[in-house]
């Protein structure tokens, strides 16, 4: 870790079942950061700085990613991972007054509004809310479940060689283009076993279908961000969910692909401290230093 983005506001905690890797710094109102699948706190290391000088900001790793002991396997999924980032809110005394999420991020930011009291305010950059359709609906299931039933699948992964060019490929894959710092992290990220481990048994037991059910009883405002370039998730999702989401404002991002807060961060805080900057005091979200 002495090399991670940021490692200086890093510490541990334990909270069961999960020894948690835990990012914090800035004074106000808490703002928590929630990356997607396959990712940890090192995807906000430019976000982080811009939102420190208006707010507290609390980044974690999810369960077995990044650098979050897993507790647990069977507490990979949505419901259980959202039940226990809320644990250790509560135990913590954090009370979000935000919670932004990146991909799957963003459904489990959307989930913490269903559990977290008072309700936060929800931004969602790129988030992943479809349900897979025709041969993906059950074929993607079936080959995630079988990768991550043994230990040896992420062995496998791994032992395929984490390489600067084979994780460039991947990151094109998904619209974006990152700088050789970035590509050099998510090569660390798929050379480390557990993390792929970990990712493998979030992809296998994943299912949104609860949240989208919820959706037009999510009463917090809600901001859903979209790249327009985004190759890793269609960016109508977010659309149509702001359109059945009672309070949500949808704002699209040309020109950005789905890692958009990693390779332009200024463009994506841009909207995000505008609207934040709206929010009702009410609901506990920061006003502008001045």
């Amino acid at each position: 870790m002495p090399t991670w983005p940021l490692n200086a506001l890093s510490r541990r905690i334990a909270q069961r079942p999960h020894l948690w890797h835990v990012q914090e710094t800035g004074s106000g109102e808490t703002v928590l950061l929630l990356h997607g699948a396959g990712a940890s706190t090192h995807s906000w290391r430019d976000v982080i700085p811009l939102l420190a000088g208006r707010y507290r900001v609390i980044a974690l790793d999810l369960p077995g990613q990044g650098f979050t002991g897993l507790g647990s396997r069977a507490r990979c999924n949505l419901a259980h991972m959202t039940e226990d980032i809320a644990a250790l809110c509560d135990a913590q005394g954090w009370r979000p007054a935000v919670v932004i999420g990146h991909s799957a991020g963003g459904a489990i930011a959307l989930n913490l509004a269903r559990r977290l009291q008072p309700a936060p305010a929800v931004i969602c950059l790129n988030a992943a809310l479809g349900r897979f359709d025709g041969a993906a609906g059950w074929l993607f299931p079936i080959l995630a479940k079988l990768m991550a039933a043994t230990p040896l699948a992420a062995m496998a992964f791994t032992a395929a060689g984490a390489s600067p060019a084979r994780t460039r490929r991947l990151i094109a894959s998904t619209g974006s283009r990152l700088s050789d710092a970035g590509i050099d992290y998510y090569t660390r990220l798929t050379a480390d076993r557990e993390h792929v481990d970990g990712t493998l048994q979030m992809m296998a037991r994943w299912n949104v279908d609860p949240v989208l059910d919820w959706l037009p009883r999510i009463e917090t405002p809600c901001l859903m961000l979209a790249a327009e370039g985004d190759r890793a998730v269609d960016p109508a999702l977010s659309r149509r969910a702001a359109q059945r989401l009672p309070q949500s404002s949808h704002v699209s991002l040309p020109g950005l692909g789905h890692l958009a807060h990693e390779e332009d961060p200024g463009a994506v805080m841009r909207p995000v401290l505008d609207w934040l900057s709206d929010l009702p005091p009410a609901l506990g979200a920061a006003s502008p230093a001045r």
